[in-house]
């Protein structure tokens, strides 16, 4: 799979020494807390990852991400919008030409 000259890159598995329980403290408190019971989770280790603050931010920081990804964008777009309409002299409150005394607040409904 993709030959022709097309390299793709190598993909480095990350030992799986790295990921250390002791290193997240909350996972620390639910080893603990199972241990209390006499319980031990073997798979616990596979969550570490998701409490790397340096990776993967933290949580409130991740749901802001998502949560305004595009407001910039949109606000860009907002008043892009506004001064091309002002520029072109587009008005939407403005009455149109024969339609006068016509639609609400006229007696007429």
């Amino acid at each position: 799979m993709g030959g022709h000259g097309h390299h793709h890159h190598e993909y480095k598995v990350p030992s799986a020494s790295i990921y250390r329980v002791e290193d997240a403290p909350q996972l620390v408190q639910v080893r603990d807390a199972l241990a209390k019971r006499g319980l031990k989770d073997p798979w616990l280790r596979n969550e570490v990852w998701r409490y790397n603050v340096k990776e993967f931010g933290t949580h409130r920081g991740r749901l802001m991400q998502v949560l305004f990804r595009g407001l910039p964008l949109g606000f860009a777009a907002f008043v892009a919008t506004i001064a091309i309409e002002k520029a072109l002299g587009i008005d939407y409150h403005a009455p149109v030409p024969g339609h006068e005394g016509h639609g609400h607040g006229h007696g007429h409904h």
